[in-house]
């Protein structure tokens, strides 16, 4: 019951928190310079008459409040709207890159677990001796390095001169599956590296924290082996604040790695958003950025789950 109370007061909150960032992103997309309808149309000289059948096939010829009321009462049911740019549902579109993203974050989060936890245990246990200054420099390369740098370092690298990975594209996964996880091994290392970084940190410093606490003291004091010690009772309560940044960092894997995305052409939420900026399709946007902001606070959520699964003090 602890729990589900827990978790109702995060929905809670977290619904205004969608509702003032779906406001605030359809009114700013209005105050952009220029005129959708002509953009849409293709050129400066344009039919007066054309314009005003594209303004009101979108209801772009009613007022902002208006527009707004029906956007937001379509998506209470499921409803985005459809793309100016290609005619399409943008329920239906998001569903088509969804799957994209997510393949993309998952890889990513798992190479920055499988780095940076271990980094940041080995960086604790072995303070201010050689495994922790190996372990933070490359945390720290891993957080400086711009992504877009490092990815194209990566293509030249792997793809133009050992022509191990494809440089670019996206290939589905029941067409090919070989082909299609080979595709996501690039973008996948120039994120996940970034996050391994962050998280290395925080793990080294929440262990060090944890290696000085008198439940250890007594785990040590009990003849229990030092990895026995570090494993099994300091780190389940070091992982409280990594599982709080994981969260937050898959949360927005989610929203779209932009520059990644790019750098690579895979088609998923982050190029779809640049896309839709560009060419002003307000639908894709609005629809996109609500999305985005839903599984971000779904990630939170999740992070809330672990809590409970990671400390039993949590569920007295």
């Amino acid at each position: 019951m602890r729990f589900l109370l827990f978790i109702g007061r995060r929905i809670a909150l977290a619904l205004p928190t969608v509702l003032i960032l779906s406001t605030l992103i359809f009114l700013l997309q209005r105050m952009l310079p220029g005129d959708p309808a002509l953009a849409l149309a293709g050129g400066e000289a344009v039919d007066a008459r054309m314009l005003d059948e594209i303004r009101h096939k979108y209801v772009l010829d009613l007022p902002v409040y208006v527009q707004y009321g029906r956007w937001l009462a379509g998506a209470l049911h499921g409803y985005l709207g459809v793309s100016m740019r290609n005619d399409i549902g943008v329920s239906e579109l998001l569903a088509g890159k969804l799957g994209i993203t997510l393949q993309l974050a998952l890889a990513s989060m798992a190479i920055a677990l499988a780095i940076g936890i271990p980094l940041g245990i080995v960086a604790a246990t072995r303070k201010g001796r050689l495994g922790d200054a190996v372990a933070s420099g490359l945390a720290l390369t891993g957080i400086s390095i711009p992504h877009f740098w490092l990815g194209i370092l990566l293509v030249l690298a792997f793809s133009v001169h050992l022509n191990w990975f494809p440089a670019s594209g996206y290939v589905p996964f029941r067409e090919d599956p070989v082909r299609s996880v080979m595709g996501f091994v690039l973008p996948s290392i120039v994120l996940g590296t970034g996050i391994a970084g962050v998280l290395m940190r925080h793990m080294r410093s929440a262990m060090l924290d944890a290696l000085q606490a008198d439940y250890v003291r007594t785990a040590r004091a009990k003849g229990l082996s030092e990895w026995r010690v570090v494993l099994r009772h300091a780190l389940r309560n070091a992982l409280m604040p990594v599982v709080t940044l994981g969260a937050i960092e898959f949360g927005q894997l989610l929203a779209g790695a932009v520059l990644t995305e790019q750098v690579f052409s895979i088609p998923g939420f982050g190029k779809l958003l640049v896309d839709s900026v560009l060419n002003r399709d307000y639908q894709v946007v609005q629809g996109l950025v609500l999305v985005s902001s839903v599984m971000f606070i779904a990630a939170s959520l999740l992070a809330d789950v672990l809590y409970f699964v990671i400390n039993p003090r949590l569920r007295t």
